[in-house]
């Protein structure tokens, strides 16, 4: 969630926190992609 650091709020809502993790799961998944590619990579060369 962009900007979050910056609300006047301590407390993020429901929704912002439910749309944080999204982001964070999103963000995962990507390493989690770029970490299997690289396994890839190092397989092939053996």
């Amino acid at each position: 969630m962009e900007g979050m650091c910056c609300t006047a709020r301590r407390f993020p809502t429901r929704e912002e926190k439910l749309e944080m993790l999204k982001e964070y799961k999103e963000s995962l998944e990507l390493e989690a992609k770029g970490v299997a590619e690289r396994i890839k990579e190092l397989e092939k060369s053996k």
